[in-house]
């Protein structure tokens, strides 16, 4: 990247009138005084954590209030989207993990130095909200922070990883997004080495508690701006201590502009696609959450991230009003065909066939031999946009079968793959087959 500015990689308040305090460069000297006393220095040598188990085989898919609430959250706010995930069918089609994002706990430990959620904002404790999620048939995820403090400045896990591992268990925590704000800086020891003995030890600290938890790694997003060289080693440790890792900087959040939002969307995008020889089956990358059903996003732009996540195999993570979910967005979230190239069992990561400020080609593989081809206008005019069968990496066939997963129609062609008059921000997503005949029988075309 040509351009480097400081990331957004932690929380960005509500009323934006703070950039979060944890970003790559702005990681503190020392534990700040409100640390526990007695906080331990971390382990010396890296390199010590056990292999994470395969938790997530698949792109995890579900639900966090963050992008859409920030802290506005409270005990009604997730039940009500979990309800929704269930009543809309979206739960059906795999969105099954619930995630309560930063600010749900007390400012300060109790008197053991256990985490405490706040008793304003969640009444009945998360104990509560777990049995309740499990009871929907749903999964429970929680946020915490490997730092001393979460980027929203509540207590974190360093020195308490073990602790808070027992208590997640105890609450029957199914997920943990482990942020990493607040990191303290030793002398004498580089940034990465830091961050690599942190996540080290929550990783092991989940690993001993007994209880499969989903562990979603956030060390990456604060080396993006570090060196590629960098930014590629911390991915391939997280990928020994975790399931999936952020890679980069938050997803634009609900009051913000559409323009915002779009860009937010194109971002993400460029940045995760890039990586895709970083990730591999079972270990994801992850460019932040869905806002299809956010406010000033139009249906193109909903369609288009959703294509555009699947291809990259990305874990999908809605952050909207579920309560409120429009028809339009209902159908883009819940588009069973585009889930399934997501969700495929190969699990690759589509590569880039073509790029530039414009738009983007690119082709996945999947199970069966098709392979997956979106063609992504990201300008402000319509365009036609093309590829080959040959370039997408499918074999020589005498026809192909192009099925165009947004409408449902299908067509022949003879090795061309091409959309025309693709919309401002528009994405046409095929699913393409070989065939060995110049017929098909296929259902729905």
């Amino acid at each position: 990247m040509s351009h480097r500015q400081v990331p957004r990689t932690g929380r960005t308040f509500a009323a934006l009138t703070t950039v979060a305090a944890c970003t790559a460069g702005l990681l503190a000297a020392t534990p700040p005084a409100s640390a526990a006393p007695g906080t331990p220095r971390v382990a010396a040598r890296p390199g010590t954590a056990a292999p994470y188990p395969n938790l997530a085989p698949r792109p995890p898919m579900g639900w966090n209030n963050w992008s859409y609430y920030s802290c506005n959250i409270n005990e009604k706010v997730i039940l009500d989207n979990a309800r929704a995930l269930v009543r809309t069918g979206l739960a059906g089609k795999g969105y099954d993990t619930v995630t309560v994002d930063d600010c749900w706990m007390a400012k300060q430990r109790g008197p053991r130095g256990e985490l405490v959620p706040d008793t304003t904002k969640f009444p009945h404790g998360m104990a509560y909200i777990g049995q309740e999620l499990h009871r929907l048939g749903l999964k429970f995820g929680i946020y915490e922070d490997v730092g001393t403090l979460t980027c929203g400045k509540y207590p974190g896990s360093y020195g308490h990883f073990k602790e808070d591992a027992r208590l997640f268990a105890q609450w029957g925590v199914d997920y943990l997004k482990a942020d990493g704000c607040n990191v303290p800086r030793p002398a004498g020891r580089t940034k990465e080495q830091i961050y690599r003995d942190v996540y080290e030890q929550q990783s092991r600290a989940l690993l001993d508690v007994g209880r499969p938890i989903t562990f979603s790694v956030s060390a990456p997003a604060y080396f993006q701006y570090d060196g590629d060289a960098v930014w590629h080693r911390v991915i391939d440790w997280s990928a020994r201590l975790g399931n999936l890792w952020r890679g980069g900087r938050d997803i634009a959040l609900e009051q913000q502009s559409p323009a915002t939002k779009w860009s937010s969307i194109v971002y993400n995008f460029r940045y995760n696609a890039g990586l895709a020889a970083l990730q591999r089956p079972g270990r994801w990358n992850d460019p932040d959450f869905l806002l299809a059903g956010d406010s000033g996003l139009n249906r193109h732009e909903m369609q288009s991230q959703m294509s555009l996540w699947a291809m990259m195999a990305a874990p999908l993570i809605s952050s909207t009003n579920l309560a409120g979910l429009s028809p339009e967005a209902r159908e883009v979230l819940g588009n069973q065909e585009i889930i399934a190239v997501d969700q495929d069992p190969l699990g690759e990561q589509g590569k880039v066939l073509e790029q530039n400020d414009g738009y983007t080609v690119m082709s996945k593989r999947l199970q069966n031999g098709d392979r997956a081809v979106a063609l992504f206008n990201a300008g402000d005019a319509p365009r036609t946009l093309s590829t080959t069968a040959a370039a997408a990496g499918l074999p020589d066939a005498p026809s192909y079968w192009l099925r165009n997963l947004v409408t449902g129609h299908g067509r022949h062609s003879g090795g061309t793959i091409a959309a025309r008059d693709v919309p401002p921000h528009g994405t046409v997503l095929y699913r393409v087959t070989p065939r060995a005949g110049g017929q098909d029988a296929a259902a729905g075309a």
